[in-house]
């Protein structure tokens, strides 16, 4: 590909780590949300089950459903229709048999438009990798924590930070890798581990919360531009405070109207 170009396909993803080029991925969960990071050159859009936390207000991710991430990534395709897209596969819908996952990622794939999805775990879930890429279905990893098993973690925090959970956590990546997953997501992992990670492996890594050495970064949208104003972790660094722009915007509308200012001349018609 060239300098230049982002990535249209998977194969994109590995080339730009042979490459040493950055790769910047956000969430996304809505059609006008999409056309803006897609013309501001995001690389990868992210439709993320973290929708039931920011959109829905849900305190986890566990009860997103499949219809509901098949609805918003839809939307998402339709307002970014060349941009390279991964759709996270709910709670449920692929442990429990490997022809179970096959079927909602299918789905996800036939209904949205998607490129590929993205899942939880490790070496536990390699099969699973395997029989969906095996399949035609590209899959994104995700390592670390993993929001999915918050309870089993016991809430959320960093992982790796014991020695056995630092070699229980390459062995994971190495073994995603085997299975064809093209990319991990590193989520709460020491620096220092998720750089040995990455050296590790071909195929990119993404962090958040997971320091400068892997290949790329993605964070929740509605985290980095500050509409989601009570989640304030270390990793999280806001680039707008779109929440006190918003309040404001609607304070302005709703004064106007209160005071017979709006709508004006110019805005009415004969």
């Amino acid at each position: 590909m060239n300098a230049d170009a982002r990535p249209r396909t998977v194969l994109d993803l590995a080339a730009m780590k042979a490459a040493g080029r950055r790769i910047v991925m956000l969430t996304c969960y809505d059609a006008a949300f999409a056309r803006l990071l897609d013309q501001a050159g995001v690389d990868v859009l992210l439709v993320g089950d973290s929708l039931n936390q920011v959109i829905a207000g849900e305190e986890t991710t566990l009860s997103a459903t499949l219809d509901q991430m098949i609805y918003h990534a839809a939307a998402v395709r339709r307002g970014a229709p060349g941009a390279l897209m991964f759709v996270d596969l709910p709670f449920l819908t692929y442990q429990v048999s490997v022809p179970e996952a096959i079927r909602n990622a299918g789905r996800v794939l036939q209904e949205t438009g998607a490129q590929g999805v993205k899942l939880e775990g490790g070496c536990a879930m390699a099969e699973t990798v395997r029989a969906l890429v095996d399949r035609g279905i590209p899959v994104l990893g995700h390592l670390g924590l993993t929001p999915q098993s918050v309870h089993a973690l016991g809430g959320y925090r960093v992982q790796g930070r014991d020695p056995g959970g630092a070699e229980r956590l390459i062995a994971d990546a190495q073994e995603l890798e085997r299975a064809g997953a093209c990319g991990v997501v590193l989520e709460l992992v020491p620096a220092a581990l998720a750089r040995r990670v990455s050296g590790a492996l071909a195929i990119p890594t993404i962090g958040i919360g997971a320091g400068a050495g892997c290949d790329g970064q993605v964070l929740v949208l509605h985290d980095m531009l500050g509409l989601n104003e009570g989640f304030d972790p270390k990793f999280l660094k806001r680039y707008a405070a779109l929440g006190e722009s918003v309040r404001a915007a609607v304070r302005a509308y709703a004064a106007e109207v209160r005071g017979g200012t709006y709508p004006g001349p110019e805005h009415s018609f004969e």
